[in-house]
């Protein structure tokens, strides 16, 4: 049709499934049908057939359970990655795109620091208790605007792989809640923007198969 958009390729369900278990780490079932709107139905025979093929184990901690990549899991995920990179011929892309996401991540993880801690005037350090609004303001103003960098890296992949949309409006959504609920900026649970970031720069790295631990990736 004259005047469409480009459509980013579509990644297979069984590799958003497998992929959902990875950028999540513990999920469950419904976790992984919702990470990529997927129905319950199809994500659950995906769930049956990883298990079967030794792709993933069942934890319980305490009260909850869920799914994690077994280390065949995860070099199954990386070689379905890298296959799609190949197919769609995106790897330098997203390469330009995780060198270019490296310094705004280095201004994330200073201002998750700030916005958790408090250094005093006699240098000593303690949880941040919110009362100070002006410094609070000054931590959310740098995330809004590494949300404003993140927005043409996103756009950017989006373009070329579908599945990396999402991530820019999920971490401005969770800023906007921050004044109200200051665990919507580095909370584990609830879909934080740190939760949101740090999930980007998995995506990113399983793409193209680098190691977290290397210097190179902070």
């Amino acid at each position: 049709m004259k005047g469409r958009l480009p459509m980013g390729h579509v990644s297979s369900s069984s590799l958003l499934a497998l992929h959902a278990i990875r950028l999540g780490g513990f999920v469950g079932t419904q976790a992984v049908a919702d990470r990529y709107r997927m129905p319950p139905g199809l994500a659950e025979s995906h769930i049956r057939d990883f298990r079967e093929r030794g792709w993933i184990s069942r934890f319980h901690f305490a009260t909850d359970a869920g799914w994690s990549l077994t280390a065949s899991g995860r070099r199954e995920n990386e070689r379905l990655l890298a296959d799609e990179l190949a197919e769609c011929g995106a790897k330098p892309l997203v390469e330009t795109v995780y060198r270019a996401f490296l310094p705004p991540n280095t201004r994330l993880v200073q201002a998750c620091t700030a916005w958790q801690l408090t250094i005093l005037p006699d240098g000593s350090i303690r949880d941040n208790d919110h009362h100070d609004t002006q410094h609070d303001a000054r931590i959310l103003a740098e995330l809004s605007s590494l949300a404003d960098e993140l927005l043409p890296l996103t756009t950017e992949l989006t373009d070329r792989i579908s599945r990396f949309s999402g991530y820019h409006s999920r971490f401005s959504t969770a800023l906007s809640q921050a004044a109200d609920n200051p665990d919507m900026v580095t909370g584990i649970k609830n879909g934080s923007a740190h939760q949101v970031w740090f999930e980007l720069h998995e995506d990113l790295l399983a793409t193209l198969g680098i190691d977290r631990s290397l210097p190179s990736t902070p």
